[in-house]
């Protein structure tokens, strides 16, 4: 939109930019297109657009894609956006887009997010929309051009934080330039930069204990004047061989830590790993017949017969708790899969190991109820697997190293979902839940 354009939008609808929402509209079409061309916007892409605003970017976007959504919070910008954008393949949610439920984006294609965010929540609105729950794959967002920078910094040098680093690890930041305020009305004091996040692949992204080293790096650029040995009560005691260990002097401070450093961190204080295959398993005959024990690489790499469980749980509203697997994961990393699932360890029976497995990976205890089993094919990996279902409220505490994320979806988002994008799930997750549809679905629920 011209200046001229949003002057006119704005007279029309009686509104004057809101301070208390950093409402300033871009009104220079070259960098408004240039904004919207970085989102290498496909036609099959899932948009969210964060702040539209009088739509400047919103229908040039909606010309690169099938499918749009927009959150808008305030009332006048939403009226003026139900009018102006009734085009197919458009919705817009009239709230705070950080009380917008990430669950509503999932079902409908890869999704990318473009905003013009307002400064005072930027880095609460990036949490939420770089997070383990968001599907977003891309975002490119206009930012204070401080932020900008902090968020595409050096990490390791003194204009990084604990930002730098948190968002560093799982994405690709990139500054991309600046704008000068002069490109807004009214023009804000300082000026806006863009910069785009691209989530990494997971060879690029090492293993740790997520909460772990979010609260370490947090913690150590609390006070960045500090050194890190009176900011960590948590490592105090094994400093030393900590510091040795990370090639680091016991002096350093939070900025002289690299990435892989921070992570190295996270990883000795937390003292697990992800799976490196030496679990035993038994490995059984076509008639689920015990006949011997080997290790689980040696096991997935044969194809040898062997068991497994997976469990589905409800809330009382029916809603299906479904997990993330973690991208570490040595079969089907990153994709969603039932409440819990595992293997069944060597002596166990399958209900021991739904029990274990349900505490283990999200920290659940419920009691179950036995859905049936599923034969060993190609499809389950070669697995005999035993469904149990249950029903509980968590909420859950996730093994990070096993689980990406997790949250309650309706059954019906669910199913709809594993008609539309199947590759968006495990394909032993979809014989399960073709069986609880077999069983009888929600009315078991309900007996």
């Amino acid at each position: 939109m011209t200046l001229t354009e949003i002057q006119r939008a704005l007279e029309s609808l009686e509104a004057k930019p809101l301070k208390s929402l950093g409402q300033n509209f871009l009104h220079d079409q070259n960098i408004a297109r240039w904004i919207v061309s970085q989102g290498d916007i496909q036609p099959g892409d899932h948009v969210v657009e964060i702040g539209p605003g009088l739509g400047a970017l919103s229908r040039l976007i909606r010309e690169r894609c099938e499918r749009l959504t927009l959150l808008e919070k305030d009332a006048a910008m939403a009226r003026w956006l139900r009018e102006s954008m009734q085009l197919p393949g458009v919705e817009l949610f009239h709230g705070d887009a950080l009380d917008f439920d990430l669950r509503n984006l999932y079902g409908n294609g890869p999704v990318k997010v473009i905003g013009n965010l307002p400064y005072y929540i930027s880095s609460p609105l990036i949490a939420k929309f770089a997070s383990a729950l968001s599907p977003a794959s891309i975002l490119v967002l206009m930012l204070q051009h401080e932020v900008a920078e902090r968020m595409g910094a050096t990490i390791g040098t003194p204009e990084s934080g604990a930002m730098t680093v948190c968002t560093q690890r799982r994405w690709k930041v990139r500054y991309l330039r600046k704008v000068p305020a002069s490109c807004f009305f009214p023009a804000p004091k300082v000026a806006s930069a863009v910069v785009i996040m691209e989530r990494k692949p997971a060879s690029e992204v090492p293993p740790c204990d997520e909460e772990l080293f979010e609260s370490l790096v947090r913690g150590g650029f609390s006070q960045r004047r500090k050194q890190l040995k009176n900011l960590l009560p948590q490592a105090r005691e094994n400093w030393s061989e900590i510091c040795r260990t990370l090639d680091l002097p016991e002096t350093c401070r939070a900025e002289d830590l690299s990435l892989k450093q921070w992570v190295d961190f996270a990883r000795i204080l937390g003292g697990r790993e992800a799976q490196r295959g030496q679990e035993m398993f038994d490995i059984v005959d076509e008639s689920d017949r015990v006949m011997g024990q080997l290790p689980r690489e040696e096991v997935h790499v044969n194809n040898l017969r062997h068991r497994a469980v997976h469990m589905l749980l409800f809330n009382k509203a029916g809603e299906i708790f479904l997990q993330k697997r973690s991208m570490w994961k040595d079969k089907n990393p990153f994709v969603w899969d039932s409440s819990a699932a595992g293997h069944v360890d060597t002596g166990e029976t399958y209900e021991q190991a739904a029990v274990r497995e349900l505490r283990e990976e999200i920290g659940a205890t419920t009691s179950l109820t036995s859905l049936g089993k599923l034969p060993n094919s190609p499809q389950t990996g070669w697995e005999f697997i035993e469904v149990f279902f249950g029903q509980s409220e968590g909420p859950f505490s996730l093994d990070r190293l096993e689980v990406e994320t997790g949250a309650f979806f309706p059954i019906d988002q669910v199913e709809a979902w594993t008609r539309q994008s199947p590759r968006d799930f495990s394909s032993v997750f979809l014989l399960v839940l073709e069986l609880w549809r077999k069983a009888g679905g929600t009315s078991l629920l309900q007996s």
